[in-house]
């Protein structure tokens, strides 16, 4: 069984070396990279090229956003299984893809996940927030549950037969993607209990306030799109889960 791990890029520079080098250093033998860049300006490319031999591909040009080049990469994999990498994150360790794979081997599981830890942009040995999921529970989704999709792998077959990313929500594509998988079509999910990705502050969707609003609207129109009442209940439910994950990092760092 062949993996298929993708990262998206733009401007990294500053952060891909480490993407890269969390990927490679795993010990899964059957390792697919694709490295889909949007045109960087800065060094990111040649920090790319400097790895050729063992990216398996790697393109540069221009795209539509984040969620293009993930759908980019994914028409391109050709793993029985994909995940995503962002270029600012890392893996925990180097038998998370390993682990991976031994929960695909039941042919039954079409999504896995695990816990994710969020670190400071600059020392990625400090815990900001700790993103601890479960397994779930159907209707999770009405009250605020979400798996952080960094940590999300899925079989490839799922994306052919059910789509990608939907790029009309460039803030919440993912929270679509896992809403209409995990909630509306009911593919069997599991849950790897422990941190698979460590994960820098300062995404596009909770950089400034301006964003987080704009992407809590794409969710309830997310909602929407797939006939599921984004209510209070899942608001509610959300700012909670936050609080939690603030606390319990503050309860790891003492």
């Amino acid at each position: 069984m062949k993996i298929s791990i993708i990262t998206a890029s733009y401007n990294s520079e500053e952060t891909i070396d480490a993407s890269i080098r969390s990927v490679l250093a795993q010990t899964c033998k059957t390792l697919e990279y694709i490295v889909v860049d949007g045109g960087s300006s800065d060094g990111t490319c040649d920090i790319v090229k400097s790895f050729s031999e063992k990216i398996n591909q790697f393109t540069s040009e221009p795209d539509a956003g984040i969620y293009d080049a993930m759908n980019k990469g994914i028409q391109r994999a050709t793993g029985d299984v994909v995940g995503i990498l962002n270029s600012d994150d890392v893996y925990a360790n180097t038998e998370i893809l390993a682990k991976v794979l031994e929960v695909f081997k039941d042919p039954e599981v079409a999504v896995c996940y695990g816990d994710l830890v969020y670190v400071s942009p600059t020392d990625m040995h400090k815990q900001v927030r700790m993103w601890k999921s479960s397994p779930y529970i159907h209707g999770s989704f009405l009250t605020g549950w979400v798996p952080p999709h960094p940590t999300c792998f899925v079989r490839r077959e799922v994306y052919q037969k059910h789509g990608a990313f939907d790029t009309s929500f460039p803030l919440a594509a993912d929270y679509e993607l896992m809403l209409r998988f995990i909630h509306c079509l009911r593919l069997k999910s599991f849950y790897i209990p422990e941190i698979l990705v460590k994960m820098r502050l300062g995404g596009a969707s909770n950089k400034n306030f301006s964003n987080i609003l704009k992407q809590n609207i794409e969710i309830f129109r997310a909602g929407r799109k797939n006939s599921v009442d984004i209510g209070t209940k899942y608001y509610l439910g959300k700012f909670i889960n936050r609080l939690n994950q603030y606390v319990s990092a503050a309860r790891i760092s003492a």
